[in-house]
């Protein structure tokens, strides 16, 4: 399927004229068009300008409050809790890491658990809001849910991702983001966009046998656990989604489990809450509280040149960093455009019709 290009510049003023359209304040709306865009510019487009329209759509809904009240409910000298009153998770959650910063400016580390949020984008976004201060950021989420944990057909997780961003001197910083699961639920929505069956091990069917059918969510089956299954480690992908769950909804009083509001804004909100909206927990440790910070660093590079200079297998050209890929994404699309699919476009437009804000 052909992809045009936009500029980031194109797409930045779209996206937040639409969340300004919606009643977010200029400050707001700037965050959370940066925090969306980032998505694109790293290449992860699941979860950039393609969300647009769902986080209107929840607002449409009034699952979105654009006018937030977002502050700290509870806190200590190293962890907080905040709320975020029901506001966009692209303004909330780096509203929580400028918390968890400046506690660790203050007595070395901060941890900041949020209730009450919505879908907060790419977690790699806000745990890389740490690296300016010389700092290892650390951010996660739960989410809907859509993954059966190993041995069931229930769904009870989400793809509950976790991030962890770490500064180096010379090379670029180490950011690791993953999703718990085989592949990210935005990964099925771009192949349902080019009409494309998914990859054994990313699905399975309401009866719990392996699927290929991008649309399997929609008929009752989940996605997987990392590892697929247990003969590859399903087990251990489930204990990390599980934890992020415990981390984001149980240490914040935010929902969790089966309970977790779903992004649709279609699906129906689950009967039983225990909590507050969807829940987020975001760290930031500083790193002259453990070694001096350019001491660290330095070995951070020759650490990344090390795994650079790895013996590869036949076939590949070179090991990779996390973070590199999206490193070199991000350069090239802002020299020349971030592409996007034709159904992307044609609900952009729509969206821009419903609004008043032209897209083309």
């Amino acid at each position: 399927m052909p992809a045009q290009t936009y500029s980031y510049q194109q797409l930045f003023d779209f996206a937040r004229s639409i969340f300004l359209k919606i009643g977010c304040s200029d400050e707001h709306a700037a965050i959370a068009t940066k925090s969306l865009l980032s998505a694109d510019l790293r290449g992860i487009d699941s979860h950039g300008i393609a969300r647009l329209s769902g986080y209107v759509r929840l607002w449409d809904v009034k699952r979105v409050n654009a006018t937030p009240d977002i502050k700290v409910i509870y806190e200590t000298p190293s962890t907080a809790v905040v709320d975020g009153d029901s506001g966009l998770g692209l303004v909330v959650a780096p509203f929580a890491m400028k918390v968890a910063i400046e506690k660790a400016k203050n007595v070395g580390t901060g941890w900041v658990s949020v209730q009450n949020s919505n879908h907060f984008g790419i977690a790699g976004y806000h745990a890389m809001l740490a690296l300016e201060h010389d700092m290892i950021g650390m951010a996660m989420t739960n989410a809907s849910p859509l993954v059966a944990p190993t041995f069931s057909i229930d769904k009870m997780l989400g793809t509950n991702p976790i991030a962890v961003a770490v500064p180096a001197g010379n090379e670029h910083p180490f950011v690791a983001d993953l999703a718990t699961t085989t592949a990210a639920n935005g990964k099925l929505e771009i192949l349902q966009r080019k009409n494309q069956d998914a990859p054994l091990g990313w699905v399975q069917d309401a009866e719990g046998n392996p699927s290929t059918d991008p649309h399997i969510l929609k008929k009752g089956g989940a996605l997987l656990p990392l590892g697929s299954d247990v003969d590859h480690g399903s087990h251990k992908g489930y204990a990390l989604g599980a934890i992020v769950d415990i981390f984001s909804g149980l240490l914040s009083g935010a929902n969790y489990a089966p309970w977790v509001p779903p992004f649709p804004a279609y699906v129906p909100m689950p009967k039983k809450q225990p909590g507050k909206g969807i829940g987020h927990f975001l760290g930031a440790m500083r790193i002259d509280a453990f070694r001096p910070a350019a001491e660290f660093k330095s070995e951070m590079d020759n650490w990344i040149k090390g795994f650079r200079g790895c013996k590869t297998v036949p076939g590949e050209e070179k090991v990779l960093v996390p973070g590199d890929l999206e490193i070199e994404s991000e350069a090239i699309r802002l020299k020349e455009g971030i592409p996007l699919l034709d159904p992307v476009i044609s609900d952009l437009n729509e969206l821009g019709k419903k609004l008043g804000v032209p897209f083309n």
